[in-house]
């Protein structure tokens, strides 16, 4: 579940999104224009939108899947299952095809995004976590402060590393491309970063502590994960176990 593998450098991760945003990094909270369903079953590591359609996969072992999903009702369209070795990461459509990560299988799958029929498997030399593009390229997240941009076989182009006012940006997660700049979830955080994708410099913080209500909680919900857009460019928050997914803005706090 990643939980151990980030304890120890999650003291200075917090402590680099409190302490290390200047007058040159831009701070934004959040208000939700709309809440839809979440299947609180689902795990979510990648979360996107493509033609309309809104996809999903989800992680844990013996519970991964990818899916279309009703967003209006939360519930499943199409649903696939990846055997139960495999932990289901991020995931994006890119040249034709869906690309799903696996954590620490160091493989990916390709499927036919229309039914989700299953195409190939992919080696691939690192951890996956999150996954989106930017229409020419992959960009591939694995926990660290780096970010993988890779063509359609999985082969390395450019490495980019994510600075915070000039200091590494660790525990980069699930990713979404949004208007010429890449999105990340900083994991185990309420923190989303917006990060310049030509000089990896995070150009602006996202507070989203309190945005799903102590009330909405139980036992396993977990942290905020999932960043979609849509077509008409409205933005999308959700989490893993999340009974909740909302369309918001960004406000000045």
């Amino acid at each position: 579940m990643k939980m151990k593998l980030v304890r120890i450098i999650l003291p200075a991760v917090l402590l680099c999104l409190s302490a290390c945003s200047g007058a040159q990094v831009k701070q934004y909270g959040v208000k939700v224009v709309k809440e839809y369903p979440h299947s609180r079953d689902s795990y979510t590591q990648g979360l996107f939108f493509h033609g309309g359609t809104l996809y999903e996969t989800t992680g844990q072992y013996g519970e991964s899947t990818i899916r279309t999903v009703d967003l209006e009702s939360g519930k499943p369209i199409i649903i696939k299952h990846l055997s139960e070795k495999y932990f289901g990461e991020g995931s994006c459509i890119f040249e034709g095809d869906l690309y799903v990560l696996t954590w620490t299988n160091r493989v990916a799958f390709r499927y036919n995004p229309d039914g989700l029929e299953y195409k190939k498997t992919v080696g691939y030399g690192r951890e996956g976590w999150g996954l989106t593009t930017n229409g020419k390229s992959l960009i591939a997240s694995d926990g660290s402060s780096n970010l993988f941009f890779l063509n359609s076989n999985l082969t390395l182009e450019k490495k980019l590393q994510v600075t915070l006012n000039g200091r590494p940006l660790r525990n980069l997660n699930e990713l979404e491309w949004i208007g010429g700049k890449i999105w990340a979830n900083v994991y185990l955080t309420d923190t989303i970063v917006i990060i310049d994708p030509h000089s990896g410099k995070v150009t602006a913080t996202i507070n989203c502590k309190g945005l799903l209500p102590e009330k909405e909680k139980r036992s396993d919900t977990d942290v905020l994960n999932g960043i979609a857009v849509d077509d008409k460019g409205r933005i999308y928050l959700t989490g893993k176990n999340w009974p909740k997914m909302y369309q918001i803005e960004l406000i000045k706090p």
